[in-house]
């Protein structure tokens, strides 16, 4: 079963690179801040890369002028997701976040069994907004979908 708004979302270690790989929980990303995580299926692929992560880079300052934080999450490891993000000209504060053995994406219940297209275990695409840890918002795309996720959907509801 998947998160439901309301819900607190789980404890669980994720990775990013600053000064070097850095290992941080969930807790410590989400408690105390507004949040939104957004999550693809893959770094570097068609929709992520032309519309998905460009729409929160064109809109970050709007989120940060609404006192939200912004986080993107993908099940790929934190080299990738440093390299994604530097292609992507991502603005310092945007959080890229490596989910690479789908932990937060399995203790979600959010992920996507992309094995026939040769990619394993992905995150289904989605974005949910965030404060002090508890859902408030969970918008999930359906297969093949780009609407509900994107920046500009979000920001319309926060």
């Amino acid at each position: 079963m998947s998160i439901q708004v309301g819900d607190r979302l789980p404890e669980v270690n994720l990775q990013r690179i600053r000064e070097g790989v850095e290992t941080v929980d969930t807790n410590a990303l989400f408690d105390g801040r507004k949040v939104v995580l957004f999550a693809v299926p893959g770094a570097f692929t068609p929709t992520c890369s032309e519309k998905h992560l460009p729409g929160f880079v064109a809109h970050f300052d709007d989120f940060r002028g609404k006192g939200i934080e912004v986080a993107c999450m993908a099940v790929n490891d934190p080299f990738v997701m440093q390299a994604w993000g530097q292609t992507q000209h991502v603005p310092d504060g945007l959080m890229m976040l490596a989910d690479g053995n789908g932990d937060f994406t399995r203790a979600l219940g959010l992920e996507l069994d992309a094995s026939a297209y040769g990619m394993g275990t992905r995150a289904k695409r989605f974005a949910l907004y965030a404060e002090d840890g508890v859902v408030k918002q969970l918008h999930v795309e359906a297969p093949g979908e780009y609407r509900v996720s994107s920046a500009e959907h979000m920001l319309s509801l926060v």
